[in-house]
């Protein structure tokens, strides 16, 4: 018979449809209090802990130096843990019911602007050759669809289709969306398939991005790509992919596209969490009105 913990990792990746990374992440917390329930309230499973003891475990993670967002996101865990458990009635009362999560600052991210990027475009020279012609194509890429690091080292060589100048990318909870691509980076593509059929001995063959060795690109090589870049133009602390992608929400934004346009760009499954890329969009809204309205000139 499984244990509920093995049964909620089923529930995570069958019924959520989590990535792995997100489901070992929240295993581990559970994993965690399992383990501070034994050394201070000699409690074998937690199935039957009260919010007492949990309280009792934020404080002494606060008192560690943990972060109060890392807190969050264990508690998070929690809380998706008990609603499992009372969803397949292994428990009447959900412990976490009246949890509030703790206040943490808002971390605003600062996306390129226009000129950053211009600045980019150019100060890099005709790539030639395998490398060249792939880093600029995942610059490029980055900026014109939005999409997330994760997805551009997952983008499978069938999901990109020069016919329709579209991508299909795989999102979180392995949500799929359909992304078109500019002319111009539909140019880029088809210069580094021609590169890429050059490579010898590709062993992830199937996957778009391969390194020089023909393995899939890890997620530090992107991050150190993107940052290497951007060193050139920008002397922003954060220049990631992340960032890119936040950028490329600005910047249509800025430039008058619809919010629920982006959203569906982005793979957002709620409107909210587009929202919070238009701050700078008011920005440049606020500039454009204090330019244009005649009492302010």
């Amino acid at each position: 018979m499984k244990s509920n913990k093995d049964a909620f990792r089923d529930y995570l990746q069958l019924e959520k449809k989590y990535s792995l990374h997100t489901v070992n992440a929240y295993l581990n917390d559970i994993s965690f209090f399992e383990e501070f329930n034994r050394l201070h309230f000699e409690q074998d499973g937690i199935e039957n802990s009260n919010y007492s003891q949990i309280r009792s475990w934020i404080v002494s993670l606060v008192d560690d130096g943990v972060a109060n967002v890392s807190v969050n996101r264990k508690m998070a865990s929690l809380k998706s843990f008990y609603k499992f458990l009372l969803k397949s009635k292994q428990i009447e009362v959900n412990p976490m019911l009246k949890h509030k999560a703790l206040k943490t600052p808002k971390n605003v991210q600062i996306p390129f602007s226009e000129k950053e990027l211009g600045d980019l475009i150019q100060s890099i020279d005709v790539p030639v050759g395998f490398e060249e012609v792939r880093d600029k194509l995942i610059v490029d890429l980055f900026y014109t669809t939005g999409m997330r690091r994760a997805e551009l080292i997952n983008l499978m060589l069938y999901n990109v289709d020069l016919s329709s100048n579209v991508i299909k990318v795989l999102g979180k909870r392995n949500k799929e969306r359909i992304i078109p691509v500019l002319p111009i980076v539909a140019d880029e593509l088809k210069v580094y398939l021609s590169e890429r059929s050059l490579v010898e001995n590709i062993q992830d063959e199937d996957y778009f991005f391969i390194s020089k060795k023909g393995l899939k690109l890890s997620e530090s090589f992107v991050y150190r790509l993107i940052n290497s870049y951007f060193s050139r133009v920008s002397e922003k602390v954060k220049k990631s992919p992340h960032v890119l992608r936040h950028t490329f929400a600005t910047h249509l934004l800025n430039n008058g596209a619809d919010l629920n346009s982006v959203k569906e760009l982005l793979g957002h499954s709620s409107l909210a969490s587009t929202q919070v890329y238009t701050h700078n969009s008011l920005a440049e809204l606020k500039k454009t009105y204090n330019d244009a309205h005649p009492r302010n000139k």
